[in-house]
């Protein structure tokens, strides 16, 4: 195939790359992932980056087919599972055969997911060396029995490590947190965010556990062996990572995510909020293309045989309707700090905004300038205030 001259019409396009293999499952976790004991022909990690690569093609073919051009990749994002289960040079490898399809911008933000103790200093430059740009570490948290409880094997003490070694190979850095897990105090939290902190990385992300009702954890709380999480616990710690951040010199951006500067921002994810095209290549992956939204099948195998045949994975799609993409752009560009333009709010909802404002849920400077950005105390409601502005 002929890639596309960066000079012609088109938008620009972010991809998703779904690697979907991790050594163990942790108990929280409700991602389409899988150990290799639980893989069937064609969908060994071996045999994945051929596979992620077809589907690449079939996928450009038929947007091309569907009269759709892109510019340039403007963001990648290799995600998980653990990506970095694979070879560094497999994860090189897909991203050299994107850039064969459709050319990445000068400036692409190339993030690859990774746990501390699924990469080396080695690995790390040779995913600098290969065009990723960016690698976003699962620490969760600095507490050893925090990480046993989530079912997380790396050792906490290796963290500082790996993020040297990002470093060293020119790689910026963001540290994943979760809050919350049962038993977690909120000393362990400060812990935590002062030793992600401590790392000197310029992102921090910050999630919320939500259990889930099909995981293992789930299934500990039915039986009693966990405490279910408390919502005023949760949002005590949620204030701690945002006084601990602010004082290091970060700012959130997005309700669960804070940057030092605005160029040290995941614009992978600011696309998804801002809905913005994206490809989602690899099994349970999806996509979305101007308000058509898709997703691939979700187990290795199938996902595999269905490429060999020459189809494209698809398990199923949407159109999503007009009143529907209001409504998420309402739920998705509030939770972020540029905010959302209050012209996009239908007229029956704005009365709420004056409402908020004065529960001190949204800024009253932003909403003098035409916009609705949430306050601290809106973001802890962020749901409930999001209730009040959706048609």
């Amino acid at each position: 195939m002929t890639a596309v001259d960066a000079g012609s019409t088109g938008r620009d396009l972010s991809v998703y790359i779904h690697v979907p293999f991790c050594a163990v499952r942790c108990g929280y976790c409700d991602f389409n992932t899988y150990t290799a004991t639980e893989l069937g022909g064609g969908g060994s990690q071996a045999e994945y980056p051929a596979n992620a690569m077809r589907e690449m093609d079939l996928t450009l073919a038929r947007d091309r087919a569907e009269g759709y051009e892109y510019q340039q990749v403007s963001t990648v994002f290799f995600g998980g599972g653990t990506p970095t289960l694979l070879p560094a040079d497999d994860l090189v490898a897909m991203l050299g055969h994107l850039r064969t399809l459709l050319p990445l911008a000068a400036d692409a933000e190339v993030t690859t997911e990774a746990n501390p103790d699924s990469v080396t200093r080695a690995s790390l430059s040779r995913l600098a060396d290969g065009g990723i740009t960016r690698v976003s570490f699962g620490m969760q948290s600095a507490v050893p029995s925090v990480l046993a409880t989530l079912d997380r094997t790396h050792d906490p003490e290796k963290v500082p490590q790996a993020v040297s070694w990002a470093k060293e190979a020119g790689l910026d850095v963001s540290l994943d947190l979760i809050y919350g897990t049962p038993g977690e105090t909120l000393a362990d939290v400060e812990t935590s965010v002062r030793s992600a902190l401590a790392c000197g990385v310029d992102h921090l992300s910050a999630y919320s556990l939500i259990i889930e009702g099909n995981t293992a954890m789930a299934r500990q709380l039915r039986r009693g062996e966990l405490e279910a999480p408390d919502p005023d616990d949760m949002a005590d710690k949620y204030e701690l990572v945002d006084d601990l951040a602010s004082a290091d010199g970060l700012s959130w951006y997005e309700v669960s995510n804070w940057a030092r500067t605005p160029e040290q921002r995941s614009r992978h994810n600011l696309a998804y909020w801002r809905g913005t095209d994206w490809w989602g290549i690899g099994p349970g992956a999806h996509r979305h293309r101007d308000g058509l939204r898709s997703w691939n099948v979700k187990h290795p195998s199938r996902y595999a045989r269905m490429l060999a045949e020459g189809e494209m994975p698809v398990a199923d799609s949407e159109h999503v309707a007009a009143e529907d993409r209001l409504v998420e752009r309402i739920m998705l560009e509030l939770r972020i700090a540029d905010g959302l333009p209050i012209d996009v709010i239908p007229e029956q909802q704005r009365g709420m905004l004056a409402v908020h404002r004065e529960r001190g849920h949204l800024e009253p400077e932003a909403l003098d300038e035409g916009r609705a950005v949430l306050t601290r105390s809106g973001r802890l409601l962020a749901d409930a205030v999001i209730r009040d502005l959706v048609p």
